[in-house]
């Protein structure tokens, strides 16, 4: 059970949408809308751990054409993403930037995250620690998840809002949203590479 735990707190600590959105929102709207995104981001994450176990995802991700449309959901929404983090604030009009994205937007952000999958995935399926009691191992597997991803999603919130509230220019606050969402984007790229590879 220790070595799920630690694997749980590598696997979601580590930099991908969620985090980094996360700390894009704090930093470009400031923690209540952040702790709205969050709220979506944490049903998502269960929607998603709900789709693995019951096998449903195994279903949809086994079929090549499911799997790339939601691959390019997936980039777009991020670009999406990244372009409010990027303009929160300003007056380009293209994009409603100073509406903080809501719980809607959380959800739907783990609906098409493959990092979602892939980790839950990698939990579920893993680090058998109770063979005898699937029930009892699905059941506490959830909740250590659950005691891990609260705390972390609500430091990398922390850590956006920390920046948000330091008492910088306007140029320096766009400047930290633009390397949000570049950092995004970056992601962005790594998914686009990580499918070209494996499709």
């Amino acid at each position: 059970m220790l070595t799920f735990a630690l694997a749980v707190l590598f696997l979601i600590i580590t930099p991908g949408p969620g985090v980094l959105s996360t700390a894009g929102v704090g930093s470009a709207y400031g923690f209540r809308a952040g702790l709205t995104y969050v709220t979506g981001l944490f049903i998502g994450a269960n929607l998603v751990a709900l789709a693995v176990i019951s096998g449903l995802a195994a279903i949809l991700l086994a079929e090549p054409v499911i799997r790339t449309l939601l691959m390019a959901a997936s980039i777009l929404y991020l670009l999406y993403l990244a372009a409010r983090i990027a303009l929160a604030g300003s007056r380009i009009a293209f994009i409603e930037a100073r509406r903080a994205p809501g719980i809607g937007a959380g959800i739907l952000l783990q609906a098409i995250n493959p990092k979602a999958y892939a980790v839950n995935t990698t939990l579920m399926a893993g680090f058998p620690y109770a063979p005898g009691n699937l029930l009892f191992e699905t059941a506490s597997k959830l909740v250590i998840m659950n005691l891990n991803w609260i705390p972390i999603h609500l430091g990398w919130l922390w850590a956006g809002v920390a920046l948000h509230r330091l008492n910088l220019t306007e140029r320096a606050h766009r400047r930290i949203n633009a390397a949000m969402a570049a950092s995004m984007l970056a992601v962005v790229v790594l998914a686009s590479v990580t499918a070209l590879r494996t499709g």
